[in-house]
């Protein structure tokens, strides 16, 4: 299942964003994933836990939304929306198309949990 190869790839990029936001924790992921990418949502949403299982991700949420194909019309220069399985323009239906659209997957936004300060602010008295 190439699903937990990309998953780990993920939790890396995952894991510089917490250490470069000094979080101890990450508690959401969103991705977008494109029907043309090779991967899928739900295999990838299975093999994440086995991948952030004692990371900083461990326990996060991965949250997936499926982005639309979309081509570029040589003809007519037109981006319209396609099916994956019909790349062809919805403009003028010429099928000479470039995707510009539809074949990736992004890491969108992470939500992490950042480090609480162990000391004291200077001028408070602790009891």
């Amino acid at each position: 299942m190439h699903e937990l190869a990309v998953c780990q790839a993920l939790i890396e990029q995952v894991k510089l964003v917490a250490h470069e936001q000094h979080a101890h924790r990450v508690v959401e992921i969103n991705i977008d994933i494109g029907p043309l990418s090779g991967v899928e949502a739900q295999l990838l949403e299975q093999a994440f836990s086995i991948a952030s299982a004692g990371t900083v991700a461990d326990g996060a949420r991965l949250i997936s939304k499926t982005t639309p194909v979309r081509v570029n019309c040589r003809s007519c220069g037109q981006v319209t929306d396609a099916l994956p399985t019909r790349l062809i323009c919805a403009n003028c239906g010429d099928w000479q198309t470039r995707v510009v659209s539809g074949d990736e997957l992004l890491l969108t936004t992470v939500e992490v949990s950042r480090n609480i300060p162990t000391e004291t602010p200077p001028g408070i008295t602790e009891h």
